[in-house]
Protein backbone atom coordinates (compact mmCIF):
# COMPACT_ATOMS: atom_id res chain seq x y z
CA UNK A 1 0.00 0.00 0.00
CA UNK A 2 1.19 3.46 -1.04
CA UNK A 3 1.21 5.64 1.63
CA UNK A 4 0.01 9.16 1.75
CA UNK A 5 1.56 11.54 3.91
CA UNK A 6 -1.23 15.09 4.99
CA UNK A 7 0.85 15.82 8.44
CA UNK A 8 3.12 18.02 7.49
CA UNK A 9 2.26 20.57 9.82
CA UNK A 10 3.46 18.19 12.56
CA UNK A 11 6.65 17.58 10.49
CA UNK A 12 8.30 17.24 7.11
CA UNK A 13 10.60 15.06 5.65
CA UNK A 14 14.13 15.82 5.41
CA UNK A 15 14.86 17.16 1.93
CA UNK A 16 17.61 15.53 -0.22
CA UNK A 17 19.31 18.32 -0.92
CA UNK A 18 19.39 18.58 3.01
CA UNK A 19 21.08 15.74 3.80
CA UNK A 20 23.26 16.06 0.89
CA UNK A 21 24.22 19.30 2.57
CA UNK A 22 24.75 17.78 5.75
CA UNK A 23 26.78 14.50 5.46
CA UNK A 24 30.34 16.04 5.36
CA UNK A 25 29.66 17.32 8.59
CA UNK A 26 28.30 13.93 10.24
CA UNK A 27 31.31 11.95 8.21
CA UNK A 28 34.44 14.24 7.37
CA UNK A 29 34.12 17.40 8.57
CA UNK A 30 34.21 17.03 12.49
CA UNK A 31 36.07 20.04 14.21
CA UNK A 32 34.54 22.34 16.76
CA UNK A 33 33.12 25.62 15.29
CA UNK A 34 35.03 27.49 18.72
CA UNK A 35 38.36 25.89 17.50
CA UNK A 36 40.50 28.14 15.85
CA UNK A 37 42.47 25.44 13.60
CA UNK A 38 41.44 24.48 9.91
CA UNK A 39 39.22 21.76 11.41
CA UNK A 40 37.10 24.54 13.49
CA UNK A 41 37.48 26.65 11.14
CA UNK A 42 35.75 25.07 8.59
CA UNK A 43 33.08 24.35 10.63
CA UNK A 44 32.56 28.21 11.86
CA UNK A 45 32.15 28.93 8.37
CA UNK A 46 29.96 26.44 7.40
CA UNK A 47 27.65 27.58 10.64
CA UNK A 48 28.08 31.19 9.74
CA UNK A 49 26.80 30.65 6.36
CA UNK A 50 23.99 28.72 7.43
CA UNK A 51 23.31 32.17 9.32
CA UNK A 52 22.96 34.17 6.53
CA UNK A 53 21.00 31.67 4.52
CA UNK A 54 18.62 31.68 7.41
CA UNK A 55 18.66 35.41 7.68
CA UNK A 56 17.41 35.53 3.89
CA UNK A 57 14.35 33.54 4.42
CA UNK A 58 13.22 36.24 6.74
CA UNK A 59 14.79 39.71 5.58
CA UNK A 60 17.19 40.10 8.65
CA UNK A 61 20.42 40.76 9.25
CA UNK A 62 22.61 37.80 9.80
CA UNK A 63 24.13 38.82 13.64
CA UNK A 64 20.18 38.94 14.39
CA UNK A 65 20.17 35.22 13.83
CA UNK A 66 20.19 32.49 17.07
CA UNK A 67 20.18 29.07 16.76
CA UNK A 68 18.93 26.99 19.39
CA UNK A 69 17.65 23.20 19.44
CA UNK A 70 14.19 23.69 17.94
CA UNK A 71 10.90 26.01 18.16
CA UNK A 72 10.53 25.36 21.66
CA UNK A 73 13.09 26.46 22.97
CA UNK A 74 13.13 29.78 20.43
CA UNK A 75 9.84 30.40 22.39
CA UNK A 76 11.14 30.40 25.67
CA UNK A 77 14.21 31.89 24.74
CA UNK A 78 12.11 35.16 23.68
CA UNK A 79 9.56 35.21 26.37
CA UNK A 80 12.23 34.40 29.23
CA UNK A 81 14.68 36.09 28.25
CA UNK A 82 12.79 39.43 27.75
CA UNK A 83 11.23 38.96 31.09
CA UNK A 84 14.44 38.02 33.35
CA UNK A 85 15.79 41.48 32.23
CA UNK A 86 12.36 43.31 32.69
CA UNK A 87 12.12 42.14 36.55
CA UNK A 88 12.51 44.58 38.80
CA UNK A 89 12.23 47.96 36.17
CA UNK A 90 8.93 48.79 37.65
CA UNK A 91 6.88 47.76 41.54
CA UNK A 92 4.74 46.58 38.56
CA UNK A 93 4.33 42.69 38.08
CA UNK A 94 5.53 42.36 34.81
CA UNK A 95 3.03 42.11 32.01
CA UNK A 96 3.10 39.50 29.16
CA UNK A 97 0.26 39.90 26.49
CA UNK A 98 -0.14 36.59 24.16
CA UNK A 99 -3.18 34.75 22.07
CA UNK A 100 -5.34 32.32 23.89
CA UNK A 101 -4.89 30.22 20.78
CA UNK A 102 -0.95 30.12 20.70
CA UNK A 103 0.79 26.66 20.57
CA UNK A 104 1.73 24.99 24.18
CA UNK A 105 5.83 26.28 23.49
CA UNK A 106 4.04 29.69 24.22
CA UNK A 107 1.51 29.00 26.57
CA UNK A 108 3.16 26.74 28.68
CA UNK A 109 5.84 29.05 28.72
CA UNK A 110 3.67 32.02 30.06
CA UNK A 111 2.20 30.60 32.50
CA UNK A 112 5.48 29.08 34.26
CA UNK A 113 6.22 32.94 34.50
CA UNK A 114 2.69 33.63 36.18
CA UNK A 115 4.10 31.21 38.37
CA UNK A 116 7.14 33.64 38.71
CA UNK A 117 4.84 36.39 39.54
CA UNK A 118 4.07 37.26 36.02
CA UNK A 119 0.72 38.66 34.80
CA UNK A 120 -0.62 37.77 32.04
CA UNK A 121 -3.27 38.30 29.58
CA UNK A 122 -4.68 35.78 27.34
CA UNK A 123 -6.32 37.77 23.91
CA UNK A 124 -9.34 36.17 22.70
CA UNK A 125 -9.77 35.45 18.94
CA UNK A 126 -13.09 35.61 16.77
CA UNK A 127 -14.55 32.45 15.38
CA UNK A 128 -11.65 32.43 11.95
CA UNK A 129 -8.98 32.12 14.87
CA UNK A 130 -7.95 35.79 14.32
CA UNK A 131 -6.78 38.77 16.98
CA UNK A 132 -8.37 41.63 17.19
CA UNK A 133 -5.79 44.04 16.99
CA UNK A 134 -7.43 46.98 19.17
CA UNK A 135 -8.12 44.02 21.71
CA UNK A 136 -3.76 44.64 22.01
CA UNK A 137 -4.16 47.85 22.44
CA UNK A 138 -6.96 47.74 24.91
CA UNK A 139 -5.03 45.05 26.65
CA UNK A 140 -1.32 46.76 27.27
CA UNK A 141 -0.73 48.47 30.28
CA UNK A 142 2.28 50.66 31.69
CA UNK A 143 3.47 47.27 33.23
CA UNK A 144 3.54 45.27 30.11
CA UNK A 145 7.29 44.15 28.32
CA UNK A 146 6.12 42.19 25.66
CA UNK A 147 3.59 40.69 23.66
CA UNK A 148 3.45 37.29 21.71
CA UNK A 149 1.00 36.40 19.06
CA UNK A 150 1.68 33.84 16.46
CA UNK A 151 2.02 34.47 12.72
CA UNK A 152 0.18 31.58 11.58
CA UNK A 153 -2.17 29.58 13.49
CA UNK A 154 -1.03 25.79 13.59
CA UNK A 155 -4.06 23.47 14.07
CA UNK A 156 -6.22 25.76 11.55
CA UNK A 157 -3.76 27.72 9.68
CA UNK A 158 -5.40 30.74 10.70
CA UNK A 159 -3.04 33.89 9.47
CA UNK A 160 -2.76 37.00 12.39
CA UNK A 161 -3.22 40.63 11.33
CA UNK A 162 0.46 40.85 12.26
CA UNK A 163 1.47 44.31 11.17
CA UNK A 164 -1.45 46.35 12.60
CA UNK A 165 -0.51 44.45 15.75
CA UNK A 166 3.41 45.35 15.78
CA UNK A 167 2.43 48.59 14.71
CA UNK A 168 0.25 49.33 18.04
CA UNK A 169 2.99 47.85 19.65
CA UNK A 170 5.54 49.83 18.45
CA UNK A 171 3.80 53.12 19.37
CA UNK A 172 3.54 52.13 23.04
CA UNK A 173 7.42 51.04 22.99
CA UNK A 174 6.35 47.04 23.55
CA UNK A 175 8.67 44.64 22.27
CA UNK A 176 6.76 41.67 20.55
CA UNK A 177 7.61 38.35 19.72
CA UNK A 178 5.66 35.91 17.42
CA UNK A 179 6.06 32.19 16.68
CA UNK A 180 6.69 31.55 12.39
CA UNK A 181 7.01 27.93 13.57
CA UNK A 182 4.13 27.03 10.85
CA UNK A 183 4.49 30.38 8.72
CA UNK A 184 7.84 30.06 7.96
CA UNK A 185 8.58 28.97 4.29
CA UNK A 186 4.99 28.48 3.50
CA UNK A 187 4.63 32.45 3.08
CA UNK A 188 6.95 35.67 3.12
CA UNK A 189 8.01 36.57 5.65
CA UNK A 190 9.96 40.09 6.25
CA UNK A 191 11.03 41.02 10.00
CA UNK A 192 11.50 45.01 9.01
CA UNK A 193 8.24 44.83 7.35
CA UNK A 194 6.22 42.94 9.59
CA UNK A 195 7.47 45.05 12.76
CA UNK A 196 8.44 42.22 14.98
CA UNK A 197 11.49 42.15 17.40
CA UNK A 198 11.66 38.29 17.90
CA UNK A 199 10.68 35.42 15.82
CA UNK A 200 10.85 32.21 16.03
CA UNK A 201 11.18 29.17 13.20
CA UNK A 202 11.83 25.31 13.38
CA UNK A 203 13.55 23.16 11.26
CA UNK A 204 12.07 20.11 10.56
CA UNK A 205 8.66 21.99 9.53
CA UNK A 206 11.01 23.39 6.68
CA UNK A 207 12.09 20.10 5.41
CA UNK A 208 15.43 20.28 7.30
CA UNK A 209 16.85 18.35 10.56
CA UNK A 210 14.87 17.77 13.86
CA UNK A 211 16.67 19.39 16.94
CA UNK A 212 17.36 22.58 15.38
CA UNK A 213 15.61 25.94 14.93
CA UNK A 214 16.49 29.63 15.72
CA UNK A 215 15.43 32.96 17.04
CA UNK A 216 15.44 36.31 16.00
CA UNK A 217 16.19 38.99 17.78
CA UNK A 218 16.16 42.53 16.23
CA UNK A 219 19.23 44.39 16.62
CA UNK A 220 18.91 46.56 19.83
CA UNK A 221 16.44 44.01 21.36
CA UNK A 222 17.53 43.00 24.79
CA UNK A 223 16.93 39.37 26.09
CA UNK A 224 18.67 37.29 28.44
CA UNK A 225 20.50 34.13 27.69
CA UNK A 226 18.09 30.98 28.03
CA UNK A 227 20.74 28.60 28.21
CA UNK A 228 24.01 29.53 29.91
CA UNK A 229 27.74 28.52 29.10
CA UNK A 230 30.43 29.21 27.22
CA UNK A 231 30.67 32.38 24.24
CA UNK A 232 28.91 30.64 21.74
CA UNK A 233 26.42 32.69 19.34
CA UNK A 234 27.63 36.04 20.62
CA UNK A 235 27.34 34.74 24.35
CA UNK A 236 23.17 34.25 23.57
CA UNK A 237 23.17 30.88 24.04
CA UNK A 238 25.86 28.75 25.34
CA UNK A 239 26.81 24.99 24.38
CA UNK A 240 28.89 23.50 21.70
CA UNK A 241 26.95 24.33 17.96
CA UNK A 242 25.15 21.74 16.29
CA UNK A 243 26.89 22.13 12.77
CA UNK A 244 25.09 19.41 11.25
CA UNK A 245 22.02 21.09 12.07
CA UNK A 246 22.74 23.93 11.74
CA UNK A 247 23.98 23.58 7.87
CA UNK A 248 20.92 21.73 7.30
CA UNK A 249 18.84 24.37 8.92
CA UNK A 250 20.45 26.62 6.49
CA UNK A 251 20.11 24.80 3.66
CA UNK A 252 16.59 24.36 4.01
CA UNK A 253 15.84 27.93 4.75
CA UNK A 254 17.49 28.29 0.82
CA UNK A 255 15.91 25.64 -0.73
CA UNK A 256 12.38 27.26 1.34
CA UNK A 257 13.10 30.66 -0.11
CA UNK A 258 13.78 29.89 -3.65
CA UNK A 259 10.62 27.27 -3.81
CA UNK A 260 8.32 29.23 -1.71
CA UNK A 261 6.08 31.59 -4.12
CA UNK A 262 6.14 27.96 -6.23
CA UNK A 263 5.20 25.69 -3.44
CA UNK A 264 2.73 28.09 -2.27
CA UNK A 265 0.58 27.98 -5.30
CA UNK A 266 0.65 24.35 -5.94
CA UNK A 267 -0.21 23.37 -2.53
CA UNK A 268 -3.28 25.61 -2.11
CA UNK A 269 -4.44 24.24 -5.36
CA UNK A 270 -4.54 20.98 -3.85
CA UNK A 271 -5.83 22.32 -0.81
CA UNK A 272 -8.63 23.77 -2.56
CA UNK A 273 -9.14 20.31 -4.47
CA UNK A 274 -9.29 18.57 -0.93
CA UNK A 275 -11.77 20.61 0.26
CA UNK A 276 -14.24 21.11 -2.62
CA UNK A 277 -13.98 16.80 -2.63
CA UNK A 278 -14.65 16.65 1.18
CA UNK A 279 -17.81 18.99 1.05
CA UNK A 280 -18.61 17.21 -2.09
CA UNK A 281 -18.28 13.75 -0.69
CA UNK A 282 -19.26 13.91 3.32
CA UNK A 283 -21.78 15.59 4.35
CA UNK A 284 -22.24 17.77 8.03
CA UNK A 285 -18.73 18.81 7.49
CA UNK A 286 -17.59 22.41 8.33
CA UNK A 287 -14.15 23.89 7.76
CA UNK A 288 -12.27 25.85 10.24
CA UNK A 289 -9.96 28.65 9.71
CA UNK A 290 -9.96 31.76 7.74
CA UNK A 291 -11.35 31.60 4.28
CA UNK A 292 -8.77 33.27 3.06
CA UNK A 293 -6.08 34.43 5.22
CA UNK A 294 -4.81 31.12 5.87
CA UNK A 295 -1.41 28.90 5.17
CA UNK A 296 -1.55 27.61 1.51
CA UNK A 297 -1.43 24.43 2.46
CA UNK A 298 -3.72 23.62 5.68
CA UNK A 299 -7.22 22.12 5.62
CA UNK A 300 -8.86 21.63 8.99
CA UNK A 301 -12.64 19.97 9.00
CA UNK A 302 -14.57 19.39 11.69
CA UNK A 303 -16.95 16.44 11.36
CA UNK A 304 -20.18 15.70 13.11
CA UNK A 305 -20.96 12.59 15.15
CA UNK A 306 -17.41 11.14 14.71
CA UNK A 307 -14.12 11.22 17.29
CA UNK A 308 -11.54 12.48 15.02
CA UNK A 309 -9.25 9.87 17.22
CA UNK A 310 -11.26 7.06 15.33
CA UNK A 311 -11.12 8.79 12.29
CA UNK A 312 -7.29 8.96 12.17
CA UNK A 313 -6.92 5.40 13.45
CA UNK A 314 -8.77 4.30 10.57
CA UNK A 315 -7.30 6.58 7.85
CA UNK A 316 -4.02 5.27 9.05
CA UNK A 317 -5.16 1.52 8.52
CA UNK A 318 -5.97 3.07 4.92
CA UNK A 319 -2.68 4.59 4.60
CA UNK A 320 -3.36 8.12 5.13
CA UNK A 321 -1.64 9.80 7.62
CA UNK A 322 -3.48 13.28 9.40
CA UNK A 323 -3.82 14.48 12.73
CA UNK A 324 -6.22 15.77 15.03
CA UNK A 325 -4.25 19.08 15.68
CA UNK A 326 -1.14 19.95 17.10
CA UNK A 327 1.14 17.41 17.35
CA UNK A 328 2.53 18.81 20.11
CA UNK A 329 -0.72 17.14 22.34
CA UNK A 330 -1.78 14.02 20.77
CA UNK A 331 -2.14 12.05 23.39
CA UNK A 332 -4.05 14.69 25.21
CA UNK A 333 -8.35 13.73 25.28
CA UNK A 334 -9.03 17.22 25.63
CA UNK A 335 -10.72 18.61 22.94
CA UNK A 336 -8.09 21.76 20.85
CA UNK A 337 -7.69 24.60 22.81
CA UNK A 338 -7.82 27.04 19.56
CA UNK A 339 -11.29 24.94 18.29
CA UNK A 340 -12.87 25.75 21.43
CA UNK A 341 -11.37 29.59 21.75
CA UNK A 342 -13.00 29.55 18.25
CA UNK A 343 -16.49 28.82 19.86
CA UNK A 344 -16.17 25.75 17.92
CA UNK A 345 -18.85 23.54 20.26
CA UNK A 346 -17.13 20.55 22.07
CA UNK A 347 -18.97 17.55 20.46
CA UNK A 348 -17.47 19.09 16.78
CA UNK A 349 -14.07 19.69 18.23
CA UNK A 350 -13.70 16.46 18.73
CA UNK A 351 -14.62 15.26 15.22
CA UNK A 352 -12.09 17.76 13.63
CA UNK A 353 -8.53 16.32 11.35
CA UNK A 354 -6.23 18.65 10.07
CA UNK A 355 -4.88 17.96 6.67
CA UNK A 356 -1.57 19.51 6.21
CA UNK A 357 -0.17 19.32 2.53
CA UNK A 358 3.57 19.36 1.21
CA UNK A 359 5.80 19.92 -1.86
CA UNK A 360 5.70 16.45 -2.66
CA UNK A 361 1.79 15.57 -2.60
CA UNK A 362 -0.01 15.25 -5.70
CA UNK A 363 -3.48 15.21 -7.40
CA UNK A 364 -3.96 11.65 -7.71
CA UNK A 365 -3.12 11.20 -3.78
CA UNK A 366 -5.95 13.97 -3.00
CA UNK A 367 -8.08 12.21 -4.56
CA UNK A 368 -7.23 9.19 -3.36
CA UNK A 369 -7.35 10.66 0.48
CA UNK A 370 -10.93 12.10 -0.36
CA UNK A 371 -12.43 8.59 -0.90
CA UNK A 372 -11.01 7.32 1.57
CA UNK A 373 -12.25 9.98 4.12
CA UNK A 374 -15.95 9.32 2.60
CA UNK A 375 -15.32 5.35 3.68
CA UNK A 376 -13.91 5.92 7.18
CA UNK A 377 -16.62 8.21 8.10
CA UNK A 378 -19.07 6.62 7.06
CA UNK A 379 -17.87 3.75 8.51
CA UNK A 380 -17.59 5.12 11.86
CA UNK A 381 -20.54 6.97 11.56
CA UNK A 382 -22.09 3.30 10.80
CA UNK A 383 -21.35 2.74 14.62
CA UNK A 384 -21.85 6.27 16.14
CA UNK A 385 -25.12 6.40 18.45
CA UNK A 386 -25.32 10.27 18.09
CA UNK A 387 -25.49 9.98 14.46
CA UNK A 388 -28.45 7.39 14.49
CA UNK A 389 -30.03 9.68 16.73
CA UNK A 390 -29.92 12.74 14.24
CA UNK A 391 -30.96 10.74 11.20
CA UNK A 392 -34.23 9.30 13.28
CA UNK A 393 -34.85 12.83 13.83
CA UNK A 394 -34.38 14.26 10.49
CA UNK A 395 -36.76 11.30 9.14
CA UNK A 396 -39.41 12.27 11.66
CA UNK A 397 -39.15 15.73 11.03
CA UNK A 398 -39.77 14.77 7.26
CA UNK A 399 -42.72 12.83 7.53
CA UNK A 400 -44.11 14.92 10.12
CA UNK A 401 -43.86 18.35 6.46
CA UNK A 402 -45.29 15.71 4.24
Amino acid sequence: MERIYLDHNATTPLDPGVLEAMLPFLRDFHGNASSFHAAGRAARAAVEQARERVAGLLGAQPREIVFTSGGTEADNHALRGVVELARGRSAEAPHIVTSSIEHPAVLNTVQHLEKQGCRATYLPVDAFARVDPQSVREALTDAAVLVSVMLANNEVGSLQPLAEICGICRQRGVPIHTDAVQAAGRVPIDVGALGVDLLSISSHKIYGPKGVGALYIRRGTRVAPLIHGGHQESRRRGGTENVAGIVGLGRAAQLAGERLARAAEAEARLRDRLEQGLRAAVPHMRVHGHPTERLPNTLTAGFRFVEGEALLLNLDLEGVAVSTGSACSSGDLEPSHVLIAMGVPVEEAHGTLRFSLGKDNTVEEIDRAIAAVARVVEKVRAMSPMYHDFEKRRREGASSRA
